[in-house]
């Protein structure tokens, strides 16, 4: 007879950019360099950033111009994107492949920007709070609608857009007014397969793209396809998912892992803080991709902003705790970063609770921001996060959080967890969590782990613990802070703390 299956190395995804990363077009470059670190403390895949050309070299890629081009085109005052350029990507992508690292394409299909030429086209106003409701007649405006990708040409597709192939614009080139026009003409409309937030969602920003038109689908189709070949893409982080058609979102992902012959993850964006909506939309994806847990980062957001709040509930109202093979769980973003859009901050105290508790739990598929780990630059400018202990996080992640999982759940401020390892992986841990004094948990490891001397790989609890004959230990940690603790001498115990350098900018 043959022995159990091997317990396969946890999954840790990495965002790999914060909004205000550099402009000088050497961020791909600066990754590259990341990657054998990376693999070490357990990075699986990497969320790279919308690379495809933006309408200005400043930009961030969510003001999108073209899909095809990566950076290799003189197109919007630069032939590379604030990234960097086609070639620096494809090298990245060739040493994430030596790596044994994953990338996801970060796909910005809800709309694009800095169209080539204004087009007139008819178009009628509509309520900007409730988006199904008209608020004018019928009457021809001059927009910005027209994208000719002359840089580029044909090369990759010769698909130009126009008038046609767009639902809705917000600005009126021909007398310079904002509004939210929706664009009128045989089948046109809002989609229906949208989320209903301002009575239909459809219309975002710019010129919105028109799932309803079959040249819109198959361009986009075909981009897809051609993007995950061109790169060796394991999978797709998409944008503003409510915001475009629900329908075609879910052709699209048959039509690229048929295209592909393989299975690629998707995870959208859907910042909402209503678990139930972001599972209702998940069974209407029929379960194709997961989302973030956008309810999770708020409960950590307000847990590290209340004085001794109830640790014991902060998963409460979750997606990780609804739909745990469908959630993302993250600390932070580039969204909810200071000074963004939907900037939702987590105290720095709270976030080595925060990363512990998504990192090594048996739920969800955890997500570490770039911020946390090399810093954020711009107006807000802060160090890396966890008092530069992340990595450790990560590694003990990586080696020792397996098996069975148990939760002491007995005091609001002092919580803990045993993961009991499995034939393969046996070491385990034991963690403990405070929001207010030090604290001490009784836990059960295992009568197997009798005897053993366990300490704290953050270094941050004194002391050592023996496992009684039970397999119990009375585990510790500080005030305010978190313990790892994991047997003395288990592999890879000579690896913590772990020599990380989080200055990926050379200062």
């Amino acid at each position: 007879m043959g022995g159990e299956e091997a317990t396969p190395e946890n999954y840790t995804l990495l965002q790999g950019f914060e909004w205000n990363c550099p402009t000088d077009g050497k961020h791909y470059d600066r990754l590259k360099d990341q990657l054998p670190a990376l693999k070490h403390i357990g990075i699986s895949n990497v969320w790279l950033p919308p690379g495809c050309k933006a309408s200005s070299p400043e930009g961030n890629g969510y003001d999108i111009y073209d899909l095809f081009d990566l950076g290799e085109f003189d197109q919007k005052g630069a032939t590379r994107t604030k990234w960097g350029s086609k070639d620096s990507l494809l090298s990245l992508c060739s040493a994430a492949k030596d790596a044994g690292i994953g990338l996801y394409w970060d796909a910005v299909l809800n709309h694009k920007a800095g169209a080539d030429k204004k087009e007139k086209c008819n178009v009628v106003e509509v309520d900007s709070s409730d988006r199904n409701k008209e608020t004018s007649d019928p009457y021809e405006i001059q927009a910005w609608l027209g994208f000719e990708f002359e840089g580029r040409g044909n090369k990759y597709s010769e698909q130009k857009y126009h008038w046609y192939h767009f639902s809705g614009t917000d600005w009126d080139a021909g007398n310079e007014r904002n509004a939210i026009f929706k664009i009128v003409g045989d089948g046109k409309g809002w989609s229906k397969t949208v989320d209903d937030e301002g009575g239909n969602a459809d219309f975002l920003m710019f010129a919105d793209v028109d799932y309803g038109h079959p040249e819109t689908q198959a361009d986009v189709k075909h981009w897809g396809a051609w993007i995950t070949k061109e790169l060796g893409l394991s999978g797709f982080r998409l944008d503003a998912v409510q915001h475009f058609s629900q329908r075609f979102t879910n052709e699209w992902i048959d039509s690229i892992n048929d295209e592909t012959g393989k299975k690629l993850f998707y995870v959208g964006e859907f910042w909402d803080g209503d678990a139930q909506r972001l599972a209702d939309w998940l069974n209407e994806a029929e379960h194709k991709m997961s989302l973030f847990d956008a309810p999770l980062l708020n409960n950590f957001a307000s847990l590290g902003s209340t004085e001794k709040g109830d640790l014991r509930k902060v998963f409460d109202g979750s997606l990780v705790s609804k739909k745990p093979v469908n959630a993302v769980t993250v600390v932070q973003n580039h969204d909810t970063q200071k000074g963004q859009t939907v900037e939702t901050l987590v105290d720095g105290w709270m976030k080595p609770l925060a990363y512990c508790l998504i990192l090594l739990r048996r739920e969800g598929y955890p997500c570490l921001f770039y911020g946390d780990v090399y810093g954020t630059k711009g107006e807000h400018e802060e160090p890396p996060s966890c008092g530069d202990k992340l990595a450790d996080m990560a590694l003990a992640r990586k080696l020792y959080a397996y098996g069975e999982q148990d939760d002491y759940l007995d005091q609001e401020n002092c919580i803990g967890f045993v993961r009991r390892g499995t034939h393969d992986r046996p070491d385990g841990l034991a963690c403990v969590l405070s929001n207010a004094d030090a604290g001490e948990i009784q836990m059960h490891v295992g009568p197997e782990h009798k005897g053993e001397v366990w300490t704290d790989i953050l270094g941050w609890a004194q002391g050592e613990v023996t496992i009684d004959d039970e397999g119990n230990g009375k585990f510790q940690c500080p005030g305010v802070s978190v313990a790892i603790w994991v047997k003395k001498d288990a592999k890879g115990r000579d690896q913590f703390p772990v020599k990380f350098n989080s200055d990926i900018y050379g200062n």
